[in-house]
């Protein structure tokens, strides 16, 4: 049973490595079936029951996620080169779909790039390759760490979790207009509550941004605040980073019973960090997850 789950995982993981290294390449479901070696007539259910997307929806994703690439090197590649290459026909079409996709047009992004918003719009495709990952946590993964106070701005999310991109954008308007850049003022969440309570109403998440800058008295949106100082536990996840809770939920089933410590009353939380490497510069996002310990 189990040598017949693997071999499925990998035929459809062949699935995955093949369109990543042929974007440029006929990836219709017969060729992605075949590379599988699945049925075409039932490949396409079988792709969607596996990854939570159509095999066109991934391929889409993962040109349009390569043309982002391309964007943001800022090489003299022109607009109209980057999306004939991303499979549209002209680049007005080209440019709406990037602009409903990132709240940018290309020729902004290329300026300018908001990696926050691209980071939330590639959230099916890294659902969709983290599916046949098995992540798995040991004791080794976890170090505790004293950490400094840290002076933040805070933004407060409360309330039904379906209505967090709302905060966030405003989260990130704010921040441009302070001037505190993910790259220079590091970024941190903190969790309140569940990941989806009983009461969706009773979502509770603080979303903040490193900084001692004197926060306005009648700004509505920000308050200052401190995230404390102390030990900590922490995990560094790389892998879907858009949800913690499987890393929260070895930290507190396995790691802190095993451990002999006990957690300080302070919430959870975790600070991501973008990745500006040299020559690449979209940013991958890595996540360490804290848990405040005595």
């Amino acid at each position: 049973m189990k040598a017949a789950v693997q071999n499925y995982q990998a035929r459809m993981q062949r699935v995955l490595d093949h369109i990543d290294q042929h974007l440029d390449g006929d990836l219709d479901l017969e060729t992605v079936s075949r590379i599988a070696a699945f049925s075409k007539f039932h490949f396409h259910r079988q792709f969607m029951a596996t990854f939570g997307l159509s095999v066109h929806r991934y391929v889409q994703l993962a040109r349009m996620k390569r043309a982002s690439h391309r964007l943001a090197s800022k090489e003299a590649e022109s607009v109209t080169e980057i999306a004939m290459d991303a499979g549209y026909d002209a680049p007005d079409a080209f440019a709406r779909a990037f602009r409903r996709r990132f709240g940018q047009s290309p020729s902004s992004f290329r300026k300018s790039p908001d990696w926050v918003p691209w980071l939330a719009a590639f959230g099916p495709l890294d659902n969709a390759r983290s599916k046949l990952m098995q992540i798995t946590y040991d004791q080794g993964d976890v170090t505790i760490r004293d950490v400094p106070p840290t002076p933040v701005a805070i933004m407060e999310h409360r309330g039904d979790r379906a209505t967090l991109g709302d905060t966030i954008q405003r989260f990130i308007a704010w921040r441009k207009a302070a001037g505190l850049s993910p790259e220079t003022s590091p970024t941190f969440n903190i969790f309140r509550s569940e990941r989806i309570p009983v009461v969706p109403a009773d979502y509770s998440m603080d979303i903040c941004v490193g900084t001692d800058r004197p926060i306005d008295a009648d700004d509505a949106q920000m308050k200052a605040g401190v995230i404390p100082g102390g030990r900590c536990a922490v995990l560094r996840v790389v892998h879907d980073t858009h949800n913690l809770e499987p890393a929260a939920l070895y930290l507190y089933r396995d790691w802190l019973p095993a451990s002999g410590e006990e957690a300080r009353d302070f919430p959870i939380y975790c600070q991501r960090h973008f990745s500006f490497l040299p020559n690449a510069p979209v940013h991958e996002v890595v996540v360490e997850l804290f848990l405040p310990l005595k």
